[in-house]
C-alpha cells in the first residue's frame, strides 16, 4: 500500500493535523474531512488529510492576502 493510500485513524488524523480527535470527529460529522465510518470508527486516507490541510492553506492565504 502507498502512502497516498495509507488508512488512519481518527489520532492518527489528529496527530498529522496536530490537533485534538475532538476536533477531527467534529470535521468528519460536519462533512468537512473526508472519512468514512467504519462501525462506529472514522477512518481517513492519509492523502484527504493532507488535502484538507492543503485546501485550509490556501484559503488562508487568500483571505489574510499575504500570499
Amino acid at each position: 500500500m502507498t502512502e497516498e493510500h495509507e488508512v488512519l485513524t481518527t489520532d492518527e488524523a489528529a496527530a498529522l493535523l496536530r490537533v485534538s480527535t475532538k476536533t477531527v470527529l467534529s470535521l468528519a460529522n460536519s462533512g468537512a474531512l473526508p472519512g468514512e465510518k467504519v462501525g462506529r470508527a472514522w477512518r481517513f486516507l492519509r492523502s484527504d488529510v493532507l488535502s484538507f490541510v492543503r485546501g485550509a492553506d490556501s484559503k488562508r492565504g487568500r483571505k489574510g492576502g499575504d500570499g
